[in-house]
């Protein structure tokens, strides 16, 4: 399966693109490749993740200790560097990966995003994580992650595939244009592979913040689309 960012699919079709069954939020460099997070806007998700500047920049949040039957509320605890056993949790190694690239200005990590929305999830395309720091939230100290889009350039390693140029749609536009569009292809009627369309590329000046501007597509009538102007 080759993603494009405002893809929709299923959490089964997610594991298998990233080859592994995705427990967590965070993903460290899945298999030696690019991480992997998994995030969520939607009132009443467990973190507060957020989304700035048009879809360019995501504001993720780090994940709280695990839930045990007779512990802690683990929103009542800082967010942890390490494992009890020593070794750094996933909030430590995404925190290095940043103050690494903000300290040496080299390559910084190029993270997958996949966000969760009804029916299923989106991919939101890749974004360089640059920068990370620790916040005073509700008594406690969190984590917190910018990350900013990668505007299609292409993967160290990898030919060139077609650009990212889409902004990140904003969840509450999502969430219109499914309900508008009642979960189906605009032109067709189809509820299979399913994609957040701009009627207006961002590559040629459309926005992601406007409704106007985004449709649902099935993949077929997506790829007949491709970047024109209709």
């Amino acid at each position: 399966m080759t993603l494009k960012p405002g893809d929709i699919i299923a959490y089964l079709e997610m594991c298998n693109e990233e080859e592994t069954n995705l427990q967590h939020g965070m993903n460290f460099r899945l298999h030696g490749g690019l991480s992997v997070i998994l995030m969520s806007t939607r009132p009443g998700a467990p973190y507060a993740d957020r989304v700035e500047e048009d879809g360019r920049i995501l504001i993720y949040e780090g994940h709280d200790i695990p839930r045990h039957v007779g512990g802690l509320d683990p929103k009542t605890v800082d967010q942890p560097m390490r494992n009890p056993g020593g070794s750094m949790s996933r909030n430590g190694r995404f925190y290095e990966a940043a103050l690494r690239y903000k300290k040496s200005g080299g390559e910084p990590e190029l993270v997958k995003v996949y966000e969760r929305i009804r029916p299923g999830w989106v991919y939101n395309g890749i974004f360089k994580l640059v920068d990370s720091w620790l916040e005073e939230t509700a008594g406690r100290k969190v984590f917190k992650f910018r990350l900013e889009i990668t505007e299609g350039e292409p993967l160290a390693g990898r030919s060139e595939g077609p650009p990212d140029h889409t902004r990140m749609i904003p969840t509450t536009v999502k969430l219109e244009i499914w309900k508008r569009d009642k979960g189906q292809c605009v032109l067709c009627g189809s509820r299979q592979n399913l994609h957040y369309d701009h009627i207006i590329p961002y590559s040629k000046g459309g926005s992601s913040s406007y409704p106007e501007n985004i449709r649902l597509l099935c993949a077929r009538h997506n790829l007949m689309k491709s970047d024109r102007i209709e």
